[in-house]
């Protein structure tokens, strides 16, 4: 068996979805960057409020996530059959989920902002800087999130330009929102870190409305409208319940982690907070890469399995693994590389600049097992229907391994940050081999719109 699909029409295919995915990453990037950067020249107390702020942030998008994610792969697989009547239903129900989430979000920062922030830290300066930022972030939840389940549906039914073009304008406005508010520029008030929450709260706004007005009263390619979201489709529901519940578990869990890894970190103080900021934020701009190869591997996996083609969906997971790597090697070489201009860009300590600068040394190797593992876990394997498999691999080891060597090397033996950011991130490379493994087992391809 060769490593590549020989047929040019896979990667057109490829393409067609990764490019404006990528760009759409890149985008997202710049938003997230010039947030930092402006924030990051008051110093470390607001860039590092903001950052534990959206780490409880980053646990209802990637809830949102798992949301969307259960239901692509069945929207795929329904797509592949034609089946545009249970991609409806599916798309209904998703809404729905989505909604309550965000819903429930909202109203928890509304009434306990100051307890969430001290979860992340005990620095009163920083929980007051967090607090502020939430005051107008709290209002983002819904828009966000139905923007990313109405995104989520487009990508699966083919329509990925309209989410780039939604995410130019959300990166366009939120640079000028941004810097008005934030500065006091043009009238408005100086409000520093609150005016990133209120610029990046418009920006959300103005997302939704792009991507939730297409959907509902622009597409004929589903034909998706408001009279399609009553009533409740039990049949399609219980697909859901057996192949989406898995990923939105698996998604919950891992976000609890990644918040325990950010309560760690928080604990280390404001410095070791600025720096993985710095570092996330290089990391970012190159994961965009892989993150569109994984979201193209799971559409056209999902589709060509709905088709009945599964020998077919077989090799192309192999050659998404492979290229997978290639982006990794890459990446991980131009992270090393960008060390220095990365770091330079923000006014922070000499000793922040050392933290950032070691620990984006150790991302650059660590980097091409993480660029395996989202192409596998995100994208192969979970468009392949593989979700009660992955709810295990995707989260096991970052409890088992990651968390409690976290705490060990940085709250128990305080070593240096470098270190104990390697064993927080350890999980992704003991999930990658054991992926790598599941991939050539074949085990993973299953037609999810069959109960079993």
């Amino acid at each position: 068996m060769t490593f590549f699909v020989k047929d040019k029409s896979f990667y057109r295919k490829l393409l067609t979805i990764a490019i404006p995915v990528a760009l759409q990453g890149l985008i997202t990037f710049g938003v997230n960057m010039t947030d930092t950067i402006m924030l990051g020249s008051f110093g470390e107390i607001m860039l590092s409020g903001s950052s534990l702020a959206n780490s409880f942030y980053s646990l209802f998008h990637i809830l949102c996530l798992g949301l969307c994610g259960g239901s692509s792969v069945i929207c795929s697989q329904y797509w592949g059959k034609q089946d545009k009547e249970s991609v409806k239903k599916m798309v209904s129900i998703l809404l729905k989920m989505t909604f309550l989430v965000a819903v429930g979000f909202m109203l928890l920062v509304f009434i306990m902002p100051g307890t969430i922030m001290s979860i992340f830290t005990n620095e009163k300066t920083v929980i007051e800087a967090g607090v502020k930022y939430f005051s107008f972030l709290r209002y983002a939840f819904i828009f966000h999130g139905l923007s990313l389940a109405g995104t989520a549906v487009l990508r699966s039914i083919g329509v990925v330009q309209l989410p780039l073009f939604a995410s130019i304008c959300s990166f366009t406005f939120n640079i000028f929102f941004n810097w008005m508010f934030i500065f006091g520029k043009l009238g408005a008030p100086r409000m520093e870190i609150a005016g990133a929450a209120v610029g990046t709260l418009l920006a959300r706004i103005i997302e939704f409305m792009i991507i939730i007005g297409y959907l509902l009263f622009k597409d004929k390619q589903l034909g998706f409208r408001l009279h399609n979201l009553k009533g409740f489709n039990k049949d399609i529901f219980t697909r859901y319940y057996k192949t989406g519940l898995p990923v939105l578990i698996s998604d919950a869990i891992l976000a609890l982690g990644n918040n325990a890894v950010a309560i760690i970190i928080g604990q280390m103080g404001s410095n070791f907070v600025a720096a993985n900021s710095i570092t996330q934020m290089v990391v970012q701009i190159i994961s965009v890469f892989s993150m569109a190869l994984s979201n193209a591997a799971s559409v056209i996996t999902g589709k060509t399995i709905g088709e009945g083609k599964k020998d077919e969906a077989y090799h192309q997971g192999v050659t998404f693994f492979v290229i997978a790597i290639m982006i990794g090697i890459v990446g991980g070489i131009i992270i090393y590389l960008l060390r220095p201009l990365a770091i330079d860009l923000y006014n922070v300590t000499d000793e922040t600049k050392a933290i950032a600068n070691q620990i984006l040394a150790a991302v650059s190797i660590i980097f091409i097992f993480q660029a395996q593992d989202g192409c596998l876990t995100k994208g192969v394997l979970r468009g392949g229907g593989d979700t009660k498999f992955l709810m295990f691999a995707d989260v096991a080891f970052l409890w088992i391994a990651s968390i409690p060597l976290g705490i060990i090397t940085g709250l128990v033996l305080h070593l240096p940050p470098s270190i104990v950011y390697v064993f927080l991130k350890i999980d992704l490379i003991i999930k990658a081999i054991i992926c790598i493994k599941r991939l050539f087992s074949k085990q993973w391809i299953k037609d999810v719109t069959i109960l079993e």
